[in-house]
């Protein structure tokens, strides 16, 4: 006690003493006998912190708030560290169009930056919605489908537009019977980032509502008739269906129920089973992968690089011997 008021004591002692132990002891010794409340020489020896509130947030683990040379110093760290993220960003951004470059493609498409790219992009997708191959996908059939269907149904509906806005002639593409009050169109929007800015027309309309039937052709693996060319006076549909449970031949009875012309993709034709472990073989495809073969196909002209490009391996087919050519492989 000091006084009437308690004092609080850290032994934090000078820098510039460098007393051993005994002499310590010593000093605090003959303090002691010369003041009799053994403070006046001890407050030349110690720092006394008369703040118990500090020391009671140190116990509690507060911590002061950060001085401006601090915050200003993190701000310039968050900035070095966001110009850093960029540059790689960049960096691998020309190391990619100069893989494109060395690999033989187009040199000058090669030298575009990214805006360049965006806008002939954005004027091949407003061609095709002039004059490109028409193709719809038929989402009639979702109420059929259970929420983990419909949302990869979703996922399968990005990747479709992913790879049209790759492609070199892009088709002119139409989702039809998408109401918005539906469980798809929800998840689409919350899965695909822009979704309503896509280039395609989405509509509750059905196909045959946009076009003649004679000149409607659905495709399914189920039709009995192998699709020879793409006709560009035609409009080939596909159905917008996920089905876990395998339900036969859904796409065969809409197309039967519409009254129109039915056609399969050639795998018959130019494909064959191939042995594998499980003895598994089915000619079952995803949307997006039905249409990455037909932009192949119309794009080729070739079945055969269509078909062995993008028909996955784990179906359990492979190009037959007679049709079978070398083409390079393309990242599914």
């Amino acid at each position: 006690m000091f006084g009437d008021f308690p004092i609080k004591i850290r032994y934090s002692f000078l820098p510039e003493m460098s007393l051993g132990l005994g002499e310590k002891q010593h000093v605090s010794s003959e303090t002691c006998e010369t003041d009799p409340d053994g403070v006046s020489e001890l407050m030349d020896l110690l720092r006394m912190d008369l703040d118990p509130d500090g020391e009671q947030r140190k116990a509690e683990g507060g911590e002061a708030p950060c001085s401006k040379n601090v915050l200003r110093k993190q701000r310039h760290w968050e900035r070095q560290l966001a110009a850093k993220k960029s540059k790689r960003k960049e960096e691998k951004q020309k190391r990619r169009l100069n893989r494109a470059q060395a690999s033989g493609g187009d040199k000058e498409a090669a030298q575009f930056t990214k805006r360049v790219m965006k806008a002939i992009t954005n004027e091949r997708l407003a061609e095709a919605r002039s004059t490109g191959q028409k193709l719809c996908v038929d989402l009639s059939m979702t109420d059929c489908m259970s929420d983990k269907e419909i949302s990869r149904l979703a996922g399968q509906l990005r990747r479709l537009y992913g790879s049209n806005k790759k492609a070199t002639r892009p088709f002119h593409l139409f989702l039809t019977e998408l109401r918005e009050d539906s469980r798809l169109y929800r998840e689409c929007v919350r899965m695909n980032d822009g979704f309503l800015g896509y280039a395609m027309e989405i509509t509750e309309e059905s196909c045959l509502d946009l076009f003649p039937s004679e000149s409607v052709v659905y495709l399914t693996p189920d039709a009995q008739e192998a699709l020879q060319t793409v006709d560009a006076d035609k409009v080939y549909v596909l159905g917008g269906l996920v089905d876990e449970s395998i339900q036969k031949k859904l796409s065969l009875s809409r197309a039967a129920e519409l009254s129109v012309r039915t056609a399969r993709l050639p795998v018959d034709e130019y494909m064959a089973k191939k042995n594998n472990a499980k003895n598994f073989h089915s000619k079952i495809l995803a949307v997006n992968q039905v249409f990455d073969i037909l932009l192949m196909f119309s794009e080729t002209g070739s079945w055969t690089q269509a078909l062995q490009t993008w028909f996955p391996a784990g179906k359990g087919y492979v190009i037959s011997p007679e049709n079978s050519t070398c083409f390079p492989v393309q990242e599914q």
